[in-house]
């Protein structure tokens, strides 16, 4: 779902060149936030536009009363859906950001751009390991975000990292436990794994169901197939799962079509 549902109608009548001037208005925060939104959502690889994405992960002008950077947020989160590796460094820069969610903006981006060198900075945020991964007081979320620099750690390789990420599957948090589990799966290939997401598909909150899905989609474990297609939520999210593991089996296999591909397309034809 976008972040703006309501622009979604109309967003192709802004053009690349009304995007960049408006990223530029310092004088009118929300015309710079949604440009900022826009370039990433329509894949906008021109030079400027990654110059001025860039530019405006050290913006100052653009801050909410209790000091966050909404701008920084989107530029990231732009950065990475337009793959821009010549941001990596800046992006790795935003991981010592005071913003929270520019911190959680910024790793999910890098996941996305898949630069190993963000594999250190991404592995520091992990100090202190589930003993120091509390709730900030006063605050909806935990010291850092955990969920973002786990998966984003599984995504990029970082074989040196598992047994910084292994205590994580105790966490409290559930989707904590979850992005813990995925990477580890990516990591190691352990079936052990990819089943403690499948276990979690027979939860009783829906938005944990959401979530195991998505991860299991993210990492493609073949033997979720049914259990995604069973689980209790939307048929939607249980297409985007199955996508996700018909792609990766084909992607594993030279896009040949196996008896479990083949199997995969009919689950997917059965919530249609």
């Amino acid at each position: 779902m976008s972040d703006f549902p309501e622009y979604e109608s109309n967003s192709p009548s802004l053009t690349v060149e009304q995007a960049l001037t408006n990223l530029q208005q310092k004088d009118d925060s929300g015309l710079r936030y949604y440009a900022a939104w826009w370039l990433g959502r329509f894949r906008v690889k021109e030079p400027e536009a990654m110059n001025l994405l860039m530019e405006a992960l050290t913006d100052d002008t653009d801050r909410t009363p209790d000091g966050g950077y909404p701008l920084r947020r989107n530029a990231a989160t732009a950065l990475g859906k337009l793959e821009a590796t010549t941001a990596v460094p800046a992006l790795i820069d935003c991981l010592a950001c005071e913003d929270y969610y520019v911190r959680e903006s910024a790793a999910q981006a890098l996941e996305m751009i898949r630069d190993e060198r963000a594999i250190p900075a991404l592995i520091d945020l992990l100090d202190g390991g589930v003993e120091a991964a509390v709730q900030v007081v006063g605050k909806p979320h935990l010291r850092q975000p955990y969920e973002g620099i786990l998966e984003a750690l599984g995504t990029l390789g970082a074989i040196k990292s598992i047994s910084l990420i292994e205590p994580f599957l105790a966490h409290p948090t559930e989707k904590v436990q979850y992005a813990a589990a995925r990477a580890l799966y990516q990591l190691t290939g352990k079936n052990i794994y990819g089943d403690r997401l499948v276990q979690a598909l027979d939860g009783k909150d829906l938005q944990l169901r959401r979530s195991a899905l998505m991860d299991l989609g993210a990492i493609g474990y073949l033997s979720a197939a049914e259990p995604i297609y069973n689980t209790l939520a939307e048929n939607s999210l249980k297409l985007i799962a199955l996508k996700g593991l018909l792609e990766s089996h084909l992607k594993n296999h030279n896009n040949a079509l196996s008896d479990e591909s083949k199997h995969v397309m009919e689950l997917m034809d059965g919530l249609l």
